[in-house]
């Protein structure tokens, strides 16, 4: 098994130096698993705050061949619960297949006192990607 951690320079780079973005653990079959950090993102609403972290994510498994369509689990932190509704329907747009395991809790505060949500997501890669 072959582990990869780092930043792809072709995706939005951490806000620190102090973690890597994703690991890819590469699977026997030729395919791999793909860790992300958890995302937050810019913006004053729940909504633009989701679309962006979606985004992220989105950049960053493109870097890996992956898609959206790849996303296999995601654990959600909102500072919110109440905003649960505005964040699942955001989440729709991006995640159209079958969902991927899920976990969602509320947190009293993120990295960013201005972050409302993080998300962080496991995505399998098929060979050949």
């Amino acid at each position: 098994m072959r582990i990869t951690l780092g930043d792809p320079a072709d995706a939005p780079q951490p806000l620190t130096p102090y973690y890597s973005q994703v690991a890819r653990v590469e699977q026997a079959d030729g395919g791999a698993l793909l860790f992300l950090s958890g995302q937050i993102a810019e913006g004053d609403t729940i909504t633009e705050q989701s679309h962006g972290v979606f985004e992220i994510i989105a950049a960053l498994l493109k870097a890996h061949g992956a898609t959206l369509e790849h996303v296999i689990s995601i654990r959600t932190y909102l500072t919110d619960i109440g905003e649960l509704a505005a964040y699942g329907a955001v989440r729709r747009q991006y995640l159209t297949g079958t969902p991927p395991t899920s976990m969602t809790m509320e947190v009293p505060r993120l990295f960013r006192p201005e972050a409302r949500i993080e998300v962080e997501v496991v995505a399998a890669v098929p060979a050949g990607l």
